[in-house]
């Protein structure tokens, strides 16, 4: 089933007055608690506005996080460490080879529409796929973004970028994750977002026959993003925010 949200008009996202979004990657993996007090601190001062919007793209050791809507018996091999986060879905598994981009946007200044800030997250992944000629598709029964595999058998598809998002003081924080190379076994340790039907599984652009590196995923991330929030302010690798 297609997800109607693709019919949201998007173009109120363009950026607000007073420059680019700030554009940061980090050059090692990131632990997952240090990321979630960088951005915690982040969005308290774009919200008062003291310092400008975020996009911060970064991989993460092997670890679980569950959100708000995450139940333990999703959790089959406790294998990694699992992080109760405050983000929106149920249970994920973040890695290396899994380009993660937290995303801390003003929606008060730009649009705020909780639906429509996913619909816009969801239309950056799908141009970012289009770039290496994957067709990324919305599904209204399930988040994230997904891709169909015929290979597989009729009605199969994998769930190639998972989303989860958190607002305060209408501030976004949490984001997306692409899968570019990840070890996809670590996900058959959990029940991915919920999701059992055996028809739909998880992929990466490797797994697909993409070879592409981490960099090129940042090129077209970046490309993506222009064209739906608006343009950004390149900044050297950091190791933090």
């Amino acid at each position: 089933m297609v997800n109607d949200r693709q019919t949201l008009d998007l173009r109120t996202f363009a950026q607000p007055p007073g420059g680019g979004v700030e554009w940061r990657i980090s050059d090692a993996p990131v632990p997952y608690p240090e990321a979630t007090a960088a951005m915690e601190a982040r969005v308290a001062d774009i919200a008062s506005q003291n310092a400008p919007e975020l996009v911060w793209l970064l991989e993460h050791p092997p670890l679980y996080t569950s959100g708000t809507s995450g139940k333990s018996a999703d959790l089959l091999d406790p294998r990694f460490p699992v992080f109760a986060t405050g983000r929106g879905g149920q249970l994920t598994y973040h890695g290396p080879g899994q380009r993660v981009a937290y995303v801390m946007l003003d929606l008060k200044r730009r649009r705020p529409d909780v639906r429509a800030y996913v619909a816009g997250l969801e239309e950056w992944i799908i141009r970012t796929l289009a770039a290496f000629n994957v067709r990324g598709e919305r599904r209204e029964d399930r988040v994230g973004v997904w891709v169909n595999r015929p290979d597989k058998g009729s009605g199969f598809e994998d769930k190639i970028a998972a989303i989860g998002v958190r607002l305060r003081r209408w501030v976004s924080f949490h984001g997306i994750a692409i899968n570019v190379e990840p070890n996809l076994t670590h996900f058959e340790a959990i029940v991915p977002c919920g999701v059992v039907d055996p028809r739909y599984g998880v992929t990466s652009l490797v797994d697909l026959g993409h070879p592409v590196t981490m960099a090129d995923v940042d090129i077209a991330l970046k490309q993506g993003f222009e064209e739906v929030f608006g343009s950004v302010k390149a900044r050297l690798p950091e190791a933090t925010i």
